[in-house]
């Protein structure tokens, strides 16, 4: 199943969210019904949180009330994406198994009255998520309203308890084999740590000092799989009964604890929510982030946009406003990135619970709102584009992204507590972003060969396989950027021997880092070419390499930062410090040069995004969203689909989808 069958179901592109009927009573249920057909909405995700009226005692199912308001959404027009609840037990399931409650690396067992209060790992939990599933796909399977299967909600939760160290061991027999093995692996002589049976052997609980490495970057893929394995056991029960496609909505992009590229492979449709955590253009770059890793995570299938806010921006301890157009434009942003749709979290704002506050698509002022008029616009505008369904997006440049990269920097110890993952890699995107590119991201050990320019910033951990598969790739005529602290580490969270990086990519870039040397939290560094560092710093020497700028501070005065080095028919370039954001902006955009990369549309200023969707037939689909506050001549007139009519320009905050001649 792809979400093309969807789209097939919905006669168009998908937009909705979720909805919870259990929260009103009817007079509201008679309302929504046509204010949902007056904003055009189409499709609604159901039941995510409903286990305690569905199941309201252990074994016993009442599903008269859900019944009800799926044949009524169907009578409607509306299509359901059914969820099964269990990411929200309910009180009488903690009650009669306390022990399936999570408990945190400091040995703190929580408690009901949340939702995720769950461990993965129980067996009593895993059995009732199981049971409930297949109930559900059983009652509901052939629905005709039915054009979805939602699977849990934004997995994520982890748990330290005795259930998890149980099926950690477990794990770890099949990983590593034998405890020789695993003592290797961990490099147990450390501190004395070596383990002579499978019970000594623990999940990296608190403790005195520092955890193991090892133990924590394997601790981190054990729980990638085991939440694969729960949402697959749910998935199988519910193919048992139905054959509409299934999947789970991923939270990106700051979930670190999911292998995204292997959860993806497991989901008959990729479904991510977004929320941005910044304002303004910081937003819609953000937008821009989320949905290529979506698409990206797609793997060449159309995605869905399962959850947005209508009016939610995460800022620290408070959460922002969207600011008027941002509702269309965001929702676009994610369409024009290959979104079969755009949904939101949740139809209607909560009177009461936990989420009173979270933005809907009906607030609390009702239907007479801002907000409202604007989810109806949007919708109308999602309307118009039933004929990009199907379409996708291509890219000429791709930013790596590795789960093991980014656990590796969780681990304790590391020279310098700075060193993040997320900011390195949006930063590239960004970069990017702004350059009017859109951009894939890949997994190291992805073939590349398509790609023009790809950028590696954060890959302080990289297998042999990714270094010789970068090696390739740059021999193969591709130009490459590697960021700071990467390939300091293989697989096994070893330290590179004889210098850094991993050997292979070494002799694709040409040089050898023999030292790093952080740099203090307000200490800014100058190149010999100008820009400007932080951070970061290493003393490497060039093996062949040219050196492109240097450092002019300290012991490192005259000594290489930026290296560009030929090898094969590709260039392989290393940059050894953190660039200020400008500095770093006109680094990629000298690679792209050099890489023969253009921007979307030519000659569009900055603040005005440009992606293009190319259907198997040959049609293609040029998406324009003006983020400012001017109008922008368009380069040439073309049919806007958003209006029906000839546009010959972008208005101030406005948004166009030209049809390609």
């Amino acid at each position: 199943m792809t979400t093309r069958s969807i789209t097939d179901r919905l006669g168009g592109l998908a937009f909705g969210g979720d909805y919870n009927p259990e929260q009103w009573d009817e007079p509201v249920w008679k309302e929504d019904d046509e204010l949902m057909s007056r904003a055009r909405v189409n499709l609604a995700t159901v039941g995510v949180f409903s286990w305690a009226l569905l199941e309201p005692e252990e074994g016993r199912y009442d599903f008269t009330w859900l019944d009800a308001h799926i044949d009524r959404l169907h009578a409607n027009g509306v299509a359901v994406d059914l969820a099964t609840p269990t990411a929200s037990p309910p009180p009488w399931f903690t009650l009669a198994h306390p022990d399936a409650l999570p408990v945190r690396a400091d040995g703190t067992r929580l408690v009901h009255g949340s939702r995720d209060a769950y461990c993965l790992a129980s067996p009593s939990y895993r059995r009732a998520a199981r049971r409930i599933a297949a109930a559900l796909a059983e009652r509901y399977g052939d629905h005709p309203a039915l054009a979805l299967w939602h699977v849990h909600n934004e997995y994520g939760t982890l748990c330290w308890c005795d259930h998890a160290a149980a099926a950690f061991r477990v794990w770890l027999r099949t990983r590593h084999g034998s405890l020789e093995a695993l003592n290797e692996a961990w490099g147990t002589a450390f501190w004395s740590q070596r383990y002579t049976s499978w019970e000594q052997v623990l999940p990296p609980r608190a403790t005195q000092y520092h955890k193991n490495p090892g133990q924590t970057v394997d601790f981190h893929r054990f729980w990638g799989d085991e939440i694969i394995a729960a949402y697959c056991e749910q998935r199988d029960a519910i193919r048992a009964h139905s054959d509409r496609p299934v999947t789970t909505n991923l939270m990106l992009p700051y979930y670190l604890r999911l292998n995204l590229w292997a959860f993806a492979r497991e989901l008959d449709v990729v479904t991510s929510d977004q929320y941005p955590s910044e304002p303004g253009l910081d937003a819609c770059a953000h937008v821009a982030f989320y949905a290529d890793r979506s698409r990206s995570l797609a793997d060449g299938r159309p995605w869905l946009l399962m959850e947005q806010g209508t009016s939610t921006l995460y800022d620290g301890e408070q959460v922002l406003g969207k600011e008027p157009g941002e509702i269309l434009r965001h929702s676009l942003g994610h369409i024009a990135r290959g979104s079969e749709g755009a949904l939101f979290f949740q139809w209607r704002q909560s009177r009461a619970g936990a989420e009173t506050w979270h933005s809907a698509m009906l607030p609390h002022a009702g239907p007479d709102s801002r907000i409202f008029r604007e989810v109806t616009r949007t919708g109308e505008a999602v309307a118009r584009l039933g004929e990009l369904a199907g379409s996708t997006v291509t890219a000429q440049v791709a930013v790596l992204d590795d789960p093991d990269a980014m656990w590796a920097l969780e681990a304790d110890g590391l020279p310098s507590a700075r060193l993040d993952y997320h900011a390195p890699l949006a930063g590239a995107h960004r970069a990017l972003w702004d350059a009017g590119v859109t951009a894939d991201f890949a997994h190291p050990e992805h073939e590349l060969s398509g790609y023009r320019l790809v950028i590696a910033p954060s890959l302080f951990l990289l297998s042999d396989k990714g270094a010789e598969n970068l090696r390739r790739y740059v021999e193969g005529g591709g130009t490459l950027l590697v960021q700071h602290a990467s390939g300091f580490v293989d697989d096994r969270v070893h330290a590179r021997l004889g210098g850094y990086p991993a050997g292979p990519l070494r002799e694709a870039l040409g040089i050898r880092v023999e030292e790093h040397r952080p740099l203090r939290t307000d200490e800014r560094i100058t190149l010999s070419d100008g820009s400007h560092g932080t951070l970061w710093s290493e003393s490497l020497r060039t093996e062949g390499a040219q050196t492109l700028a240097t450092y002019t501070h300290g012991m490192l005065a005259g000594s290489p930062a930026l290296t560009r080095h030929h090898c094969g028919s590709g260039q392989g370039w290393y940059l050894s410090t953190r660039l200020d954001d400008a500095d770093y902006a006109a680094l990629v955009g000298r690679l792209l040069t050099e890489a023969g990369v253009e921007p979307e549309v030519p000659g569009l200023p900055s603040g005005v995004e440009a992606v293009t969707r190319h259907a198997p037939d040959g049609r293609h689909w040029q998406v324009l969203l003006n983020h400012t506050s001017e109008a922008v001549p368009l380069p040439e007139p073309a049919h806007d689909l958003l209006t029906d009519a000839l546009a010959h320009a972008l208005p101030p905050g406005g948004c166009v989808v030209l049809r390609g001649h």
